[in-house]
């Protein structure tokens, strides 16, 4: 059942222009209303069989989960461990911002028991970090990771690459400063122009250009060539950590676990159902005081779908996926999992790979992933 929590926190400060996740600004947020709401999203999915294992993982997203009183961290992290229970090497992780006000409360919520946190820098320059719309500044983020690394056991950095005009030699720079900063775990994406966000209108009206498939290629290759070397090897399509230091929050979703999602917007797969809560916290607020819980939509998921997710999710993997395990855990024949004359023919332009019942995407082949899963994962699994 559930080994993983996920918790999100729906507010920011701005908007970032890139940004296409379930994001509001708000002039103020009721702490109260807030805290009880949450406590009865949580007791909600408690009651509903997620319990029978203790959590190993428990994800603060948003949003900006930073801006959350360090109190109120606590106050949830209590029951939560009342309601499921604690694994001994838990991994509790926040998302923050590097800004100098945010920081300042990382001894609190290390005190309430969160043990790794994800800094949103995005980039160690100046002029990129105003493009991207943040509220930060370079030296800032410098005194965030050393605050934060004073703190807690683990951290991460988030950067954006693959930015308009950006070369090949402005990337290895500042990934370089990046390595040199001593964190384990790097999350590392190319710059997405998603649609609906402020740089998408953008674009439209000729703003700027993204940076086109060519370039963005030979800086994912940079990417890959730098972190290795580092000692920090991509264990999926963007992240990157020394042996052990992997999230393991994230891989309960790469590796097709079960997770429970509580807050607005939050999606969950737990008991061969899929949920998905209210997105607009006004929403959300106003249908747990009415049913007791945020869920929007709750469906059972049928095996091929779900046969289909672990496949797409599992082969972001660089340690694949075992093909002859998950035909027998979704009792679906393999033959209707992949084409094997595609995976063959991929395998041997060296971009997939296989073995011992297990099947994955080489180095080469990740760059074009989303391409390589269109081809090789069953149509008639995916839409049936």
């Amino acid at each position: 059942m559930a080994r993983a929590l996920y918790i999100h926190w729906p507010f920011c400060l701005a908007k970032c222009p890139y940004c296409d996740f379930n994001s509001h600004v708000r002039a103020a947020a009721d702490i109260g209303d807030w805290e009880t709401a949450l406590l009865a999203d949580m007791r909600h999915e408690a009651s509903n069989g997620t319990t029978e294992e203790s959590l190993a993982s428990i994800f603060f997203g948003g949003g900006t989960p930073s801006l959350m009183p360090p109190a109120l961290v606590a106050r949830l992290l209590t029951e939560v461990e009342a309601l499921w229970g604690f694994d001994p090497e838990i991994e509790i992780t926040l998302e923050a911002n590097p800004s100098s006000v945010e920081a300042a409360n990382f001894a609190a919520l290390a005190t309430a028991g969160v043990n790794r946190v994800s800094l949103g820098v995005q980039s160690l320059r100046d002029e990129v970090l105003r493009f991207l719309g943040r509220l930060h500044d370079v030296g800032e983020a410098f005194q965030a990771i050393e605050t934060a690394q004073s703190h807690f056991d683990r951290v991460s950095i988030d950067l954006i690459y693959a930015r308009p005009d950006q070369t090949a030699e402005q990337w290895a720079g500042e990934l370089g400063e990046a390595l040199s900063l001593g964190t384990d775990h790097l999350s590392l994406y190319q710059l997405t122009i998603e649609p609906a966000t402020r740089f998408a209108t953008d674009v439209r009206r000729g703003v700027f250009t993204p940076l086109d498939d060519d370039h963005a290629a030979d800086l994912f290759a940079v990417t890959r060539d730098m972190t290795t070397s580092a000692g920090l090897p991509a264990y999926e399509v963007s992240n990157h950590a020394r042996p052990g230091q992997e999230s393991r929050h994230n891989l309960t979703y790469w590796r097709y676990q079960d997770y429970v999602g509580i807050g607005p917007g939050a999606h969950g797969r737990r008991g061969n159902a899929a949920t998905v809560r209210h997105k607009k916290p006004e929403n959300f607020l106003a249908a747990v005081a009415s049913t007791g819980h945020g869920i929007a939509e709750e469906r059972s998921l049928e095996r091929h779908e779900q046969a289909s997710e672990a496949l797409l999710m599992g082969l972001r993997l660089a340690e694949g996926i075992d093909l002859t395990g998950l035909a027998r855990r979704f009792d679906v024949e393999q033959p209707r999992l992949i084409d094997d004359a595609k995976l063959a023919l991929y395998r041997d332009l060296g971009l997939m790979w296989s073995g011992e019942g297990r099947i994955g995407v080489t180095p080469q082949g990740m760059p074009l992933l989303d391409a390589l899963l269109g081809e090789v994962v069953r149509e008639e699994l995916v839409t049936p």
